[in-house]
């Protein structure tokens, strides 16, 4: 994919998100439909994964629901 260096000033993030997810593997660009530049993956960087980063780190208690009714109260004003 080559890409005008205007367009990359406005499209970086999403210029950035095709090569973090695969879609693209470069992006170069271009100053006057000459290349001078090119971006790519650090294939070393770890993704992180943000679902399931506490698993196994936390269980709920059995009685974590026995205070909603205190707390919508405190929340709405109904004391």
């Amino acid at each position: 994919m080559i890409v005008n260096v205007s367009k990359v000033k406005t499209h970086l993030s999403g210029l950035l998100h095709l090569i973090e997810t695969g879609r693209e593997s470069s992006v170069i660009i271009a100053r006057n439909g000459r290349p001078i530049a090119k971006i790519v993956s650090l294939e070393s960087a770890p993704v992180s994964r943000r679902i399931g980063v506490a698993r196994g780190k936390f269980t709920v208690p059995d009685n974590f629901d026995d205070a909603n009714d205190k707390i919508t109260a405190l929340m709405t004003g109904i004391v």
